[in-house]
């Protein structure tokens, strides 16, 4: 059996495989202190609770639409198992933050390999509270001391992560004059940011550096602009929402990169493929294009390799 010194986790929010993972999906989510901040966890689950009985049917509608699952889980184990392949001495495997696989089990599974040294990958490119801390300690809360763990800083000014997005993007488009670009990040409460949450300072970061790779390989959009999508409830949101920056392009050609993601999920295929393509049909957008994540691209597996 092969032995391994190091073990490398890639952390991610998960995504339901079938109706049943959807409740406890949705459920998760929302009793997620990081998500719902409010000190009380009796109020938190009660309000959780709520959601979930709410939104259930009407979210599995879109699950549905795209296959009955989330891409995810099948995405994350491609780039699971050639990662793997190119880091032979290193056990790569994932720990889910909402369905499984969940912490619990991944530490269970390094503890019997006998490994001692963890790195923990969160798989956004840009920090947030409500991701990349929430994920992490999960994780660490579950570890206990039983490993050295180190955790991959936000990787967005990574410039081989950066090339293999500008690749998803000139592949989608022969010219690029003729599109407007905008960076989708998925949105977040404006009282989060407002609470030292780094994640708008980081993606208006991320954006004018994918910006300058791109006037540096002379790509020209006709424009390049950054929006929030995924808005829900009442609370104010990070703007501009997607749906109002289409507004501008009636008549005119828009491509979408989802800034926020690294692995393919409802957010991609249903949100932005299906339900904002809707909205863009209505505004008479002339042609509406959603690039894919980098999911398991050979430049994504060189960048972790670099991020190692």
């Amino acid at each position: 059996m092969q032995e391994y010194k190091k073990a490398l986790v890639l952390l991610n929010m998960g995504g339901p495989r079938n109706k049943e993972e959807l409740e406890m999906f949705l459920r998760n989510m929302f009793n997620d202190k990081n998500i719902l901040t409010m000190k009380s966890d009796l109020l938190r689950s009660m309000i959780a609770s709520l959601i979930v009985f709410s939104r259930k049917n009407s979210a599995w509608e879109n699950y549905a639409a795209i296959g009955g699952k989330s891409p995810i889980n099948e995405l994350t184990q491609q780039l699971i198992d050639k990662l793997q392949k190119s880091l032979p001495d290193i056990y790569v495997t994932q720990a889910m933050r909402y369905t499984p696989p969940f912490a619990a089990k991944c530490v269970e599974q390094i503890k019997q390999k006998g490994i001692k040294e963890v790195i923990l990958l969160p798989l956004y490119p840009q920090y947030s509270t409500t991701t990349t801390k929430s994920s992490v300690e999960d994780f660490e809360a579950i570890a206990k001391e039983a490993f050295s763990i180190r955790v991959i800083d936000p990787f967005y000014k990574n410039d081989t992560y950066n090339s293999a997005i500008i690749d998803e993007i000139c592949s989608k488009v022969d010219n690029p004059h003729e599109y407007n670009l905008i960076f989708s990040a998925h949105g977040l409460p404006q009282k989060i940011v407002n609470a030292g949450d780094p994640y708008e300072k980081q993606v208006n970061e991320h954006v004018e550096i994918l910006k300058n790779k791109l006037l540096d390989l002379n790509v020209q959009f006709q424009s390049v602009n950054l929006a929030y999508q995924s808005k829900v409830g009442p609370l104010k949101w990070l703007e501009p929402s997607l749906e109002s920056s289409l507004e501008q392009f009636e008549n005119k050609k828009v491509l979408i990169y989802p800034i926020a993601f690294i692995i393919d999920n409802s957010e991609t295929h249903y949100e932005l493929g299906i339900e904002y393509k809707e909205v863009a049909h209505d505004l008479k957008i002339k042609e509406y294009k959603v690039c894919s994540c980098v999911n398991d691209s050979e430049k994504f597996i060189k960048a972790i390799k670099e991020l190692l």
